[in-house]
């Protein structure tokens, strides 16, 4: 279904930083979007609308909030942005909202989502990677900081017709037959920045100006790509570990005023997705006979910060 503008109905399913961007992207271009977050979010837009601050300027946009799952159940589009600790909770609670035509796109951190999601509720959801530098400084605002881009897949009429709906509202978006492999060219970005951003309370650009935090960087870096080996995986563009190495210091350069996620996490006080970060690097090293001691021991105290 579309409206007489041609857009699918579109509901954003936690209206974070990743949610609240691109949702309000789409609607600020004209689609018909409902964000479903909480209940201090949805008072705010429907108070203010939701402010996007972005690298181009401020908007103000009008758009449809609740706090209720119920919300999604007419959406030809799904945005699937819920923390990764959240999957199967949300999954089984947004299952029975669902058309049998809705296409449901997962904006999540980590590599396992997707199955996560099918394991939980049976839903067969669209996999993206997301390359965007963003915070939420108050409900309903959205502080853009860099970047803001997709990668759909596998190629197919589904990923297309999603894709095209995002290059409509000025997302980039490019599609790639092989998105696993992205989705693991991603996750050694995070599992090399996420968490010594957050241990050291350091935004990308004084990682990047570290040697002492780059050769951490490094060492993490290095043994996500002989667990990817070791796995199978295909990665595009990582030749080897100074490639990998190389493309981790061009995430933070791009995205050098950003803290990461995992650190915006641990100062809010809330549970991060560091176990589908440098803690899945650690248990699929464990699975697949590869040490992975630096990826473990990021792992290990995230993990007692969130346990403060």
């Amino acid at each position: 279904m579309t409206d007489q503008q041609g857009w699918p109905r579109i509901a954003v399913v936690g209206a974070g930083a990743v949610g609240g961007y691109f949702g309000g992207m789409l609607a600020d271009a004209g689609a018909p979007v409902v964000m479903i977050g909480r209940q201090s979010f949805v008072d705010a837009v429907k108070r203010d609308g939701l402010l996007l601050d972005t690298l181009q300027g401020k908007k103000n946009v009008r758009v449809e909030a609740s706090a209720d799952l119920s919300a999604a159940r007419s959406a030809d589009l799904v945005l699937f942005c819920v923390k990764t600790t959240d999957n199967a909770a949300t999954a089984r609670e947004l299952a029975p909202f669902l058309a049998p035509h809705t296409v449901v796109l997962s904006l999540q951190n980590g590599v396992d989502n997707v199955d996560q999601i099918r394991a939980a509720a049976g839903i067969e959801a669209l996999p993206a990677v997301v390359y965007l530098a963003a915070s939420t400084p108050a409900p309903g605002v959205v502080k853009h900081v860099g970047r803001g881009d997709l990668v759909l897949g596998p190629e197919g009429e589904i990923t297309q017709r999603t894709a095209d709906v995002f290059v409509r509202a000025h997302v980039p978006c490019r599609i790639t037959d092989n998105i696993e492999g992205e989705l693991w060219v991603k996750l050694i970005w995070n599992c090399a920045l996420n968490a010594v951003s957050a241990l050291g309370q350091a935004r990308y650009a004084r990682i990047a100006e570290s040697e002492d935090a780059r050769k951490v960087v490094q060492q993490a870096v290095a043994e996500v790509l002989v667990v990817a080996r070791a796995a199978h995986i295909v990665l595009p563009g990582v030749a080897d570990s100074q490639a990998a190495l190389a493309g981790a210091m061009k995430i933070a350069t791009q995205m050098a005023a950003q803290l990461s996620s995992t650190g915006q996490d641990i100062n809010r006080g809330k549970r991060t997705e560091i176990d589908s970060l440098n803690g899945f690097i650690a248990r699929r090293g464990t699975e697949l006979g590869v040490p992975t001691p630096v990826n473990h021991a990021l792992y290990a105290l995230v993990k007692l910060l969130e346990s403060r």
